[in-house]
């Protein structure tokens, strides 16, 4: 597979889980394209995606290391802080289902 296909395949993971996955603060819905997180994510997972569907773990673990700067970078949050169970339950779908295409 050549670079320039990865990086398309890694831009379509991007956007598929930019317009699925949001994080939930203080009832808002932020999705991770707005964030411009979306792209940061598929980059982490598409390796893992290469092989395999990643385990609920591995998802978890992910998520946990990807900090999220709040108040100007005054605090930082680790995503998975901020994603409501139905998202992580919808981001492993996508992770699934996405598995299945490449």
């Amino acid at each position: 597979m050549t670079n320039g296909s990865t990086t398309k395949i890694i831009e379509s993971l991007a956007a598929e889980i930019g317009d699925k996955v949001y994080m939930d603060i203080t009832g808002w819905h932020l999705y991770l394209s707005d964030a411009k997180l979306h792209l940061t994510l598929a980059e982490k997972f598409y390796p893992i995606l290469t092989k395999e569907v990643p385990s609920q773990d591995q998802v978890l673990e992910i998520l946990q290391g990807v900090p999220v700067k709040l108040g100007a970078g005054r605090k930082q949050v680790p995503l998975i802080d901020l994603l409501p169970m139905q998202c992580q339950n919808d981001l492993i779908e996508v992770l699934a289902e996405f598995r299945e295409k490449i």
